[in-house]
């Protein structure tokens, strides 16, 4: 299967500073370190920039000494010169920081954004799982949705460790799925650790055309088939299967509100236990 979809050069983080953002942060912070590339954490609230502390930010230099990845009280440079990534902490002055959000993106596209789906009443509580399906709908670019309270997830907060074993890709016959798989595969190759399970998930009679499944040493594939409300399936089958992540491909950027609005990717990231990776068609 030959790849005609651009690697990941940069992420985006909304946060509210709340702890139920951490989980997101980590993941954000991961795949930057793995990509070597730019990390964006960006805060919209009513403070202007002057009244925010630089603290309230996710600390990504302590993280990454607390990964191992830097030595302890390594400099602000370390970041780049170690690890060769990029960071900027951008804070936004706005009531509504789902357009506010939108309009930064406008300006500044980046490839992937990694959205935290819970709130927290400690903070200023607007990234419930609502507001990141709108932010996602109107961005266009990939969108990683982490559930704070999920089971299961590929990357801890607390040291580091990636923990990718099983992916699901749920497909349908009415959107192409070969970003999805492609993602996939491109995910265990790179995150996993040799030996990532990879599940093209369908309910229905029989399983739509998929395109040729390219081999390596690092992940294995297999299709699976089942009858029922696809929702629930999809719930019930990364149960089952103990997914880290679920993909799902989208519409396409054209069509990226209409596509999730509403949708069986919408509806499956409410309530997943892990990570769900939205990547439209068109990407």
């Amino acid at each position: 299967m030959k790849s005609q979809i651009a690697l990941v050069g940069s992420v985006l983080h909304p946060t509210d500073f709340s702890d139920a953002s951490n989980r997101a942060f980590a993941h954000a912070l991961a795949i930057s370190v793995i990509r070597q590339t730019k990390l964006t954490i960006l805060h919209i609230g009513k403070l202007i920039s002057a009244d925010v502390e630089w603290n309230d930010f996710p600390q990504v230099r302590k993280t990454l000494e607390r990964w191992r990845l830097l030595d302890p009280d390594s400099p602000r440079s370390a970041v780049f010169d170690e690890l060769s990534m990029r960071v900027s902490k951008h804070v936004k002055r706005s009531l509504n920081p789902i357009r506010a959000t939108r309009n930064f993106l406008e300006d500044r596209p980046h490839d992937l954004v990694v959205l935290a789906t819970e709130g927290s009443n400690s903070r200023p509580d607007w990234l419930h799982r609502s507001d990141a399906e709108a932010i996602a709908r109107g961005s266009g670019a990939m969108t990683l949705f982490v559930p704070s309270r999920a089971s299961r997830g590929f990357v801890s907060l607390e040291d580091g460790d990636l923990n990718l074993k099983n992916i699901l890709v749920p497909i349908d016959e009415k959107i192409s799925g070969v970003a999805a798989i492609e993602f996939a595969r491109r995910a265990a190759e790179i995150i996993g650790d040799g030996d990532v399970s990879i599940t093209i998930f369908h309910v229905g009679g029989q399983m739509p055309p998929i395109p040729e499944l390219a081999e390596g040493s690092d992940w294995s594939w297999q299709t699976l088939l089942r009858h029922g409300e696809p929702v629930e399936s999809i719930l019930t089958a990364a149960d089952k299967l103990e997914a880290n992540l679920i993909m799902m491909t989208t519409n396409g950027r054209d069509t990226l509100d209409q596509a999730l609005l509403g949708s069986t990717t919408e509806r499956v990231l409410r309530k997943a236990n892990c990570p769900v990776l939205a990547v439209p068609a068109g990407n």
